[in-house]
Formats: structure tokens, C-alpha cells, sequence
């Protein structure tokens, strides 16, 4: 593609954004366009690093084309209103370590033995040791740049002598992994258990398996989670969808649903994110967004909720959720991709 035809993309996306979020009511429906910038915004969010910096170039260049004024100054919001000129690579990465701390303060005050409702047959000493393990593995693979897939137990873990001091231990290996994620190119390739085999996959993967888990320890500590912020529990449901074709003990058990056609569609309260799925072909594909065929089930609660759900540490009775059409497939679904 030439330089000329992306420079002409991109000015037409900046000024149909633009157009977009400064529509009047009785021109544009709003939740239309919401539910347009949201998933525009999704897309744009897959960009690799580099092809975010070039695209935010691109916008800025459009922008400074246009003489002073208003539509200038719209335009030259374009790319910070789509989180382009951000780092979410080491955004995430400070988010690991943010979300460690707070499972190791749990950790730290709570008796090891407590029973963990949401990993049966685990204590919150084994949830502990499992995270470890995970910061430590991929740690590992982020500074090795391994090709090929590689165990934990193949990792060193220097695992504490007892759960006492699982807490410091947690916090060490989230700083270790942080710091290699943030000094390496999140471009670079290396192998990954899910749809993204390259270093920009860990932080995300590891934010998310650390944010399910210290909810967790709270819900077994206190009966209830500390707060989800939803922006990140609405990508890492994202994340879920995206990779749940690559884990086989999801991708086995949805092959054999044989409900080709159904749609189940998640809706955040609080973000206005939606996800539709549809299932078919031995598996599913989704979408960000509501279009498409009227859903078979849908269920609404906050994001951070719906994260839980589909990990199943929430109960689809939960009064959190409302639902709306048959149940069946939804409950089909979440014991098919039950870990």
C-alpha cells in the first residue's frame, strides 16, 4: 500500500471520527454512535506498536493540513481519544505489578489454608504458588524469546520454604516479569499459548490471570471483590474470546455443542461494551458491537462481572446479571468453556 493511499485513509477516518463525535442528536443516533467509535476503537486497539505510532503520525499530519480552528483542533484529538498515543504495552506491565501488590497484601494477612470457592480443591496458598509460577514462566519466555513452548516446571521458581512468605515472593516475580516485559519490543516474536505469538501477548495474559486470581483470594477472604476497573476488565474479556479457540479444554468442548446459528451477546452496563458471539463451524467467532442477528440470549451486568462469569467465579444466577431470551445456550456455553 503507498504512502499516498494510507495518508488518504487515515485523513478520511480522522475526519469521518470527527464527524462522528460531533454530530448533533437528530443527525446521529448517540448510542449509534458509541456503539461505531467503540468498535473502531477495538480494531484500532490490535494494532502492533509500531503501526500505532505511524497511524497517530498519520492522523496529526491530516489534522495539521487543515487550517486553525475548531475542526483542526477535533481532529488533532482523533488519536488520543483511540488510546494512540499511549503506551498500553507498559501500561500493562505497571498494571501487573499493580495488581500483585494487591494479591500479596490479601495473601499477607490472610490464613494459607483458606479454601479457594472459585479453584476448588485449591488453597490460597496454592493460588498463590500458581501465580508465582505464572509471573515466573512468563518472565522466562519474554527474556528468552523461546520459539517453542515451555513448561513451567522447565522454569527455575525458587519457590519460598512455606507460605509465609508467599507474599514477598509474589511481589518479586511480578517485578521481575514486569521489568523484562517493559525492556523488551512487544513486536518481537515469541511463542504464546493463544491467538498472539508475541511478546506484547504476556503483559495482557498476565494482567488477566492476575486480576481473576486476586479476585479470587478476595471473594474467599471476604466474601466479595475489591474494585475492577472496567476499561481492563472489558479488554480482558477481550482476551478470553480471542484466545479461548487456542485452549483445547475450551475449543473441545464447544466443537461438540451443536448449536450452529445461536447468538449470545454480552452487554457492559458501565462501559457500553458489547460482545456478540455466535456459535457454529465446531467453535464460535464474535464481534465487538450489537449488529448482526437478533441474540438467542443475552445477558448485561458491569464489565468486571461479565469477566467473572465467563471464568466462572459468578454464578449466572447472580442478581448482578439480567437476562433476557433462553437461557439454555448461555448456560451450554459457560460449561463448555468452564477451566
Amino acid at each position: 500500500m503507498s504512502e499516498a493511499l494510507l495518508s488518504a485513509l487515515a485523513e478520511a477516518l480522522a475526519g469521518l471520527v470527527t464527524a462522528v463525535e460531533t454530530s448533533d442528536e437528530d443527525v446521529l443516533d448517540p448510542d449509534t454512535a458509541v456503539t461505531w467509535l467503540e468498535s473502531t476503537g477495538h480494531t484500532l486497539a490490535g494494532l502492533t506498536a509500531t503501526d500505532r505510532r505511524t497511524l497517530d503520525g498519520l492522523f496529526r499530519a491530516a489534522a495539521l493540513r487543515e487550517p486553525e480552528g475548531p475542526r483542526r483542533d477535533e481532529l488533532l484529538k482523533v488519536s488520543e481519544g483511540f488510546g494512540l498515543t499511549g503506551d498500553p504495552h507498559a501500561a500493562a506491565c505497571d498494571a501487573v505489578l499493580d495488581h500483585a501488590r494487591r494479591l500479596a497484601a490479601v495473601v499477607r494477612d490472610a490464613d494459607p489454608a483458606t479454601p479457594v470457592p472459585g479453584c476448588p480443591d485449591w488453597t490460597l496458598a496454592d493460588l498463590a504458588r500458581h501465580v508465582g509460577t505464572v509471573h515466573r514462566w512468563a518472565e522466562h519466555l519474554v527474556r528468552t524469546r523461546s520459539a517453542t513452548r515451555v513448561l513451567a516446571e522447565d522454569v527455575p521458581l525458587d519457590p519460598p520454604a512455606g507460605p509465609a512468605a508467599y507474599a514477598d515472593w509474589l511481589v518479586t516475580g511480578a517485578e521481575r516479569f514486569a521489568a523484562a516485559a517493559r525492556d523488551a519490543d512487544p513486536d518481537a516474536p515469541v511463542w504464546s499459548p493463544g491467538a498472539d505469538p508475541h511478546v506484547r501477548h504476556y503483559p495482557r495474559h498476565v494482567l488477566f490471570e492476575t486480576l481473576v486470581h486476586l479476585a479470587d483470594a478476595e471473594l474467599a477472604v471476604d466474601g466479595k471483590t475489591g474494585p475492577l476497573d472496567p476499561a481492563t476488565a472489558a479488554d480482558a474479556v477481550d482476551h478470553f474470546l480471542t484466545d479461548a479457540p487456542y485452549i483445547a479444554r475450551i475449543a473441545e468442548p464447544l466443537s461438540r455443542l451443536g448449536r450452529d446459528g445461536t447468538v449470545l451477546r454480552l452487554t457492559a452496563r458501565d462501559t457500553g461494551a458489547v460482545w456478540t458471539l455466535t456459535l457454529g463451524g465446531g467453535g464460535f467467532t464474535w464481534t465487538r458491537g450489537s449488529g448482526g442477528a437478533e441474540p438467542t440470549a443475552a445477558v448485561e451486568a458491569d464489565a468486571g462481572e461479565l469477566l467473572l462469569l465467563l471464568h466462572r467465579r459468578y454464578g449466572a444466577d447472580d442478581p448482578c446479571f439480567a437476562h433476557t431470551g433462553d437461557r439454555g445456550p448461555l448456560d451450554d456455553w459457560l460449561a463448555a468453556t468452564a477451566l
